[in-house]
């Protein structure tokens, strides 16, 4: 099987991405042959998709520094026109959209819509400004742990900004279980997935190996983000506590346990070429939450599942 994904990691991209694909069946997540299908190509960045309470769901255009709306049938359109360099998204308990924004020297998370609700939470920590902020999920009580280069932090409502994690390698995407009691990580540098535990005060504890990841760092592949490391990046998960991450293979998914459940490659076999399309985020959206989306190499995708995105927060 590893052999087999190298493989696919080795062969070269075609500028026009795959309209569909049959996904291999995962018990409870994704049905045999169910298709995977593409929403939008190209869009200019790809990146923090978080789903609406009507089932649309926004992402970030990074390139043309806005934040975008796929509708039910597929359509975009603008939802916010200057989006300060934003790369992940969330949504607190008042509905406002949350963002990690990383335009150079205006480094800040905050509130980026509704208009009239704009303002920074923070913008430094310990009187140093942040250096490239990633990723964020929003705690059903409104509390925001983001990441930067430096490591995780957390802000409670009303509260003082803390760092609650360092010492990981290339910190990326963040994502709180479903009774908010454990935050998962992801390292692009490491083999596992990081897990801890989450304390009254919302700092973290007990750090640990969750689950490992399947993808390869291809060294010396002619795509960079393919060479430097495995991918790991945008998290979410589903009513059952599964977690699902983007990685340089497709989506992996574990269960909450950490075990390696399988992998939803987004791409399309064409003869006996697979042309891979990286995921950078992905996010469950739709009426009933069952639509996982995927951004990634300028491409939207989605697929039905057998599971249920997680009903009691945006992500």
């Amino acid at each position: 099987m590893r052999h087999q994904f190298l493989a696919v990691l080795l062969l070269a991209q075609g500028p026009q991405p795959p309209s569909t694909i049959a996904a291999p069946p995962i018990a409870g997540v994704i049905a045999q042959g169910t298709t995977i299908e593409l929403v939008a190509y190209p869009v200019q960045g790809t990146e923090g998709p978080v789903g609406m309470p009507d089932g649309s769901i926004l992402f970030t255009e990074t390139r043309a520094d806005r934040i975008t709306r796929v509708d039910l049938q597929g359509n975009t359109s603008t939802y916010v026109e200057k989006s300060n360099g934003s790369n992940g998204l969330g949504l607190d308990p008042k509905g406002r959209l949350i963002a990690v924004q990383r335009a150079p020297g205006n480094e800040r998370v905050g509130v980026l819509h509704p208009p009239g609700s704009v303002v920074t939470l923070a913008d430094r920590f310990a009187g140093k400004p942040f250096q490239r902020l990633n990723d964020l999920v929003v705690s059903a009580r409104g509390g925001v742990y983001f990441t930067d280069t430096q490591g995780v932090y957390y802000l409670p409502p009303g509260g003082t900004l803390m760092r609650v994690a360092q010492g990981i390698p290339n910190p990326n995407g963040v994502m709180l279980s479903r009774d908010e009691k454990i935050l998962y990580a992801n390292n692009k540098d490491g083999e596992y997935m990081l897990a801890f535990d989450v304390q009254a005060d919302g700092t973290l504890a007990n750090r640990r190996n969750f689950g490992k990841y399947r993808s390869l760092t291809v060294r010396g592949h002619k795509d960079p983000l393919l060479a430097e490391d495995n991918g790991a990046d945008g998290l979410a998960i589903d009513n059952e506590g599964r977690v699902y991450v983007a990685t340089n293979l497709g989506v992996e998914i574990f269960s909450p346990q950490g075990q390696h459940l399988g992998v939803i490659p987004i791409g399309i076999w064409g003869g006996d070429q697979f042309m891979l399309r990286k995921p950078q985020n992905l996010a469950f959206a739709g009426p009933d939450r069952r639509t996982l989306y995927t951004v990634g190499a300028n491409a939207i995708y989605r697929v039905r599942t057998l599971s249920q995105g997680f009903s009691k927060r945006a992500k």
